[in-house]
């Protein structure tokens, strides 16, 4: 199922249904209402929804925007906050972002989980990276000690975070909604590749799975934490999806398919039959590189 996500083009539309004809008109048969989908939006997308326009393959949270955010801010309140009130927040958000899902017919929810707290690390080795300085002491010193950080800090915020799932897993249940639990691309934020296996065994829900984003951990292998083949053959049996977009070495993201770093022909295969890909563009992106990237998938791919 091929999809394109709102983060495109929300921020430039005052009308949903408007901002919803025009993905369509780039050749999509599903829609994804990303981050930044604005309350005032809700009314178009409703209507074009109850006219039959459109189907939605998944929301991505927090759908819509919390009315006293004013910019497409996903991670805006974390589950892994060491405030309580933050956290209580964040969950309230997501139950709503779920219940819009039911309303709006769309099977699924993209989550972020939040982050360890810790000095970020991921520009700083993106930019050693940019410079050719993957290979030496001062990239693995800086590397080793984040990764001695985030070992020890990540399991109180680990904790924080699944007291949250466990209330949001069952109201998605009850709702019939399934989670997409995202891979993120920088290095301090949850869960890393290592700990996503164990948090989704523990779980242990048949509508809890993995949500793949190509660019994110395209980042990653370039930063030498994951390898993309082998992450991709290891968590396959999980994944429900896939966020689209390419990688510019070392770490530009949200590039039409095909026109970066990553393999495609090599990746795609790796991945289940009934897998939901959706679009999910930088603003700045040209309509009409995209359309050309739906097409070349298309032809490479047959969907």
């Amino acid at each position: 199922m091929l999809s394109c996500s709102t983060c495109w083009n929300s921020g430039r539309h005052q009308d949903g249904q408007a901002m919803i004809e025009e993905l369509l008109h780039l050749g999509f048969e599903r829609i994804e209402l990303g981050h930044g989908v604005r309350l005032s939006l809700m009314e178009g997308i409703q209507k074009a929804y109850d006219k039959g326009l459109v189907k939605f393959s998944s929301l991505h949270n927090f759908c819509p925007l919390p009315v006293e955010i004013h910019h497409a801010a996903p991670d805006c309140y974390e589950f892994s906050s060491h405030r309580e009130m933050e956290r209580e927040r964040a969950v309230r958000l997501t139950f709503q972002t779920i219940d819009f899902a039911a309303r709006l017919g769309a099977p699924l929810v993209v989550l972020h989980l939040g982050r360890v707290a810790m000095r970020p690390i991921t520009a700083e080795l993106l930019a050693m990276v940019a410079e050719g300085k993957q290979f030496s002491r001062q990239y693995t010193k800086a590397k080793l000690d984040a990764v001695r950080t985030r070992e020890k800090k990540a399991p109180a915020y680990l904790a924080r975070v699944k007291d949250c799932l466990n209330r949001i897993v069952e109201h998605a249940g009850n709702k019939g909604i399934r989670l997409g639990i995202e891979g993120r691309n920088c290095y301090e934020e949850i869960p890393t590749e290592r700990e996503i296996p164990g948090l989704l065994e523990e779980i242990n829900a048949p509508h809890v799975g993995y949500w793949h984003d190509f660019g994110h951990i395209q980042i990653k292998a370039n930063l030498g934490f994951v390898d993309h083949f082998q992450w991709l053959q290891q968590i396959s049996p999980k994944l429900f999806g896939c966020h689209l977009h390419d990688t510019v070495w070392p770490g530009g993201d949200h590039h039409p398919p095909f026109t970066g770093s990553i393999e495609y022909d090599r990746l795609i295969p790796l991945l289940p039959k009934d897998c939901l890909f959706v679009w999910e563009m930088n603003p700045r992106r040209k309509g009409e590189a995209i359309v050309e990237s739906l097409r070349q998938w298309k032809e490479r791919f047959g969907q």
